[in-house]
């Protein structure tokens, strides 16, 4: 080993997380669990920085760089309590606050943030009010983290954990096992303060609530998951909450889709078998998935269609001729604006495409459209600009 190497690496001692690989998993439920709020951008934001920083601190951990670890974890706290106190503050003190954070201005840490949190009215109050015994855990495991930040103790030290003569000591396995389920309560509280911004993570882990919901940017928190890093008792803790009754309430009042017609909306995905099924339904679907649907319904070689200049794309149970699996949106812009833009080759299929009145769809067959088709296509459109 080279000299610079070796000085670089003396002190350290890399170890395993066996798990590792399902914790990155599990961390996608917070990373996926995007808000739609208007005004949520920049929470987006702060829920991939925390993911991103439980995930360095996994990485560092094997690498044998303890102390930066377990800062990158309590970090992630951090970055979850500063999202807490930028999106619960009214919103003229949200734009000052937000103002002095970008400007690198003074700025409150964890314990300033919380204590503002439970002086106000705000949803992260509520929240940790309903849950106590949760963020009791997380409390303790906080200050564990800071323990192996602030290097109070000789076991924290690189010059003493490491050193040849008393390094049998230290039980690795032990250690590795604290680090991970701090890790745990972590992705656990980083997912609950998320819930802070919009119950919809927890929401759609409801079938009732998930078949009354469109196609939505957040994904659902998975059973698993809410098992294993929140807890059952702790996640009904949370539907006590007065966030969670109104949105609950809200969704209940909306129409359930049924199986075929959630597919549609949410999975992009038309069973053609139950055409009939899904256009019981058709004032849930929008102008091009009732028209695809009713294509599907009535050409047989229509394998799948498109919208939004083809960036959303909708398969069935058919089989389509084409063998490339991308597409470019310059295309479908082309193919509108073609004469005629219908029949167009599209590889070895074909593309109809067709104007609506709030959107556009494109029709993807095996077979040409017959001038009858095409007829009817049109009839059903010119109906649609009637009833706008």
């Amino acid at each position: 080993m080279e000299f610079g190497k070796f000085k670089e690496t003396q002190h350290l001692k890399p170890l395993i997380i066996h798990n590792k690989d399902r914790l990155l998993y599990d961390i996608s439920n917070i990373e996926y669990s995007f808000t739609g709020r208007v005004d949520g951008n920049i929470a987006n934001t702060f829920i991939h920085e925390a993911s991103y920083m439980i995930i360095n601190s996994l990485n560092l951990f094997e690498q044998g760089f303890f102390d930066c670890a377990f800062y990158s974890l309590r970090q992630s706290l951090e970055v979850s309590m500063t999202m807490m106190y930028l999106y619960n503050a009214d919103e003229e003190e949200r734009k000052e606050i937000l103002s002095n954070w970008r400007a690198e201005k003074h700025f409150p840490m964890y314990s300033g943030m919380d204590k503002y949190l439970h002086k106000h009215e705000s949803e992260f109050k509520d929240i940790k009010e309903n849950m106590p015994e949760f963020f009791e855990v997380t409390e303790k495991v906080k200050k564990r983290l800071n323990k192996y930040v602030h290097k109070q103790g000789f076991n924290k030290l690189y010059a003493s954990r490491n050193h040849p003569l008393v390094i049998a000591k230290f039980d690795d396995e032990k250690f590795t096992s604290n680090f991970v389920g701090y890790v745990k309560q972590c992705i656990g509280t980083v997912a609950v303060m998320r819930l802070a911004i919009d119950p919809m993570p927890v929401l759609l882990n409801d079938e009732e609530i998930y078949a009354r919901t469109g196609d939505t940017m957040t994904f659902p928190y998975s059973d698993e998951f809410i098992k294993e890093y929140i807890g059952l008792d702790a996640i009904q803790q949370y539907k006590q909450t007065q966030m969670y009754i109104n949105h609950f309430d809200c969704f209940m009042h909306e129409e359930k889709k049924s199986e075929v017609v959630t597919s549609i909306v949410k999975d992009k995905f038309v069973d053609v078998t139950r055409a009939d099924e899904i256009l019981e339904q058709s004032h849930l679907l929008s102008e091009a998935e009732y028209l695809g649907v009713v294509a599907m319904q009535n050409i047989a070689s229509v394998t799948k269609f498109y919208t939004i200049g083809g960036f959303v794309m909708y398969f069935s149970n058919r089989d389509t001729l084409r063998t490339k699996n991308e597409w470019n949106s310059k295309v479908f812009d082309d193919f509108l604006k073609a004469e005629p833009p219908t029949n167009q080759q599209f590889d070895e299929a074909l593309i109809s495409a067709f104007q609506l009145p709030d959107s556009d769809l494109y029709l993807e067959h095996n077979e040409p459209l017959t001038e009858n088709n095409i007829y009817n296509i049109e009839h059903i459109i010119k109906s649609l600009k009637q009833e706008d």
